[in-house]
């Protein structure tokens, strides 16, 4: 499968005309969690950094996300007495990936993670919590770290200011559209355009493009994921695809292109995204006739697909007051239930007035919600749902692509002959991530395990590139 060149302003320029002042040994592309962890690592190993990033603050991908990492073996795991591995984990990745994740980044993400999480909370002040109240789909032990505000953006303002208090300088609003490399294929410099509209250039040593994937580029999208070219993009709009572009003019090698995460969960027309620990923990999904239509414990981002297929592309979470009060838990939810996504029935004929659909078919629906498992989708319940209910019109979204260059353990990208570029190395939704070809490859979390880990890996290999550059 071949990538349509994304369009963008990215381009690559023959280093023997650059023309620069300054310099600076590390440039980071991008101001997620995956920028702002590698430059935090660079900061605590003495290297000297700037983080580029296009918006007016840092926030990007991550920030829209539910800000929840797996990790296996880390203090805070250990603190709340959970026992898990660096095996366990690799194996709940490749097992969702159905084998197909590429298993050097598998093993060298589940590896690092954990020391990237420990990290930033013993450097950085990072205070981690385990949700330990319930498992994410496909998780076989409970890894999945938070901060106290359980968003995304609550994870990026602790890193923000983690960078701050480090020093680390991150230059907003500074969307780089070049890269100045020589015969080599050396990065020997980048240019960013200022909100002026003027471009300024700075020369370095290695270059780190955390700057996602190619999600808010639609006809890459359209070409790349086509049961996605009509959904509902709720990424972030920077995601344009340029590390992509910059990877086809050098030659580089890309993987994982039908890789993404979508989500089954976006509240309509409010916008906002649902928690799926509400279908883990018993809820349903019913569509416009009354029906469920998927084993909803599956995973919340091949969900995406089920959802779109439904009559209308819409379908509705269906849940009771026991659930309301878990869902409770999760600030998202509140803010969605704020904004009028919940809306409740009494009864089943209630509900079925509320979703337009036959009260026979509905009150069939919910009397097959029993303990043990259903024979229709093959999903176990552990107990029926109890009137009143509560429901959310939803639909399926994209939220970033799990695909891209492809790269190797120490994040280095790769030619079309497997050999590293010289000093360009990409992580996180810039690169090939470890969930396989397809929607349904890809694990709760995948999406921060990529970037934290693969920024962790990157900063050393980064240390490791300067002190072997002339």
């Amino acid at each position: 499968m071949t990538a349509t060149l994304a369009h963008t302003r990215a381009h690559i320029c023959p280093a023997s005309d650059l023309q620069a002042d300054d310099h600076m040994p590390v440039v980071i592309v991008g101001g997620g969690a995956c920028g702002l962890t590698a430059a935090l690592a660079l900061h605590r190993m003495g290297v000297e950094c700037v983080v580029l990033e296009r918006d007016a603050f840092a926030a990007g991908s991550t920030a829209l996300s539910s800000g929840f990492i797996p990790a296996p073996c880390t203090q805070t795991q250990q603190a709340q007495g959970i026992t898990d591995s660096v095996e366990a984990f690799a194996a709940d990745i490749q097992a969702k990936a159905h084998g197909q994740a590429a298993p050097h980044l598998v093993q060298a993400y589940a590896q690092n993670i954990g020391p990237a999480m420990d990290a930033l909370a013993e450097h950085h002040g990072l205070p981690w919590q385990v949700l330990d109240n319930f498992l994410y789909p496909g998780h076989s032990a409970h890894r999945m770290h938070a901060v106290p505000e359980k968003t995304g953006a609550g994870l990026m303002s602790r890193l923000q200011a983690a960078a701050d208090a480090a020093g680390v300088v991150v230059l907003t609003q500074a969307q780089v559209t070049e890269l100045w490399a020589d015969e080599a294929q050396r990065i020997q410099g980048v240019g960013f355009v200022r909100p002026d509209g003027q471009t300024e250039r700075i020369r370095c040593d290695a270059v780190l493009l955390a700057c996602n994937g190619f999600g808010g580029a639609t006809a890459m999208v359209k070409d790349l994921l086509p049961e996605m070219a009509e959904a509902t993009y709720a990424g972030h709009v920077g995601n344009d695809g340029s590390a992509i572009a910059w990877g086809q003019q050098l030659g580089a090698r890309l993987a994982d292109l039908g890789a993404y995460q979508g989500h089954g969960s976006w509240a309509v027309p409010q916008g906002a995204l649902i928690s799926w620990a509400l279908m883990m923990e018993g809820g349903v999904q019913i569509n416009a006739q009354g029906q469920r239509f998927h084993d909803e414990t599956q995973g919340y981002s091949e969900a995406a697909v089920h959802v779109l297929a439904q009559p209308g592309g819409v379908a509705w979470n269906v849940f009771d007051d026991a659930l309301l009060a878990f869902a409770q838990g999760f600030p998202d939810f509140v803010a969605a239930q704020g904004a009028g996504a919940v809306q409740h029935a009494a009864d089943a004929n209630a509900l079925a007035q509320l979703i337009g659909c036959p009260p026979d078919d509905l009150l069939a629906t919910l009397n097959a919600v029993q303990p043990g498992t259903d024979p229709a989708t093959g999903r176990t319940f552990q107990r029926a749902l109890q009137a009143p209910f509560h429901a959310i019109k939803v639909t399926g979204a994209l939220f970033h692509t799990q695909g891209g260059l492809d790269i190797d353990a120490h994040t280095r990208v790769l030619r079309q002959d497997g050999t590293p570029l010289p000093n360009l190395l990409a992580a996180g939704g810039a690169a090939r991530g470890v969930s396989g070809q397809a929607v349904w490859g890809y694990l709760s979390g995948n999406g921060l395990l990529s970037a934290i880990a693969g920024g962790h890996i990157a900063a050393h290999n980064m240390q490791q590139i300067l002190k072997d550059t002339p």
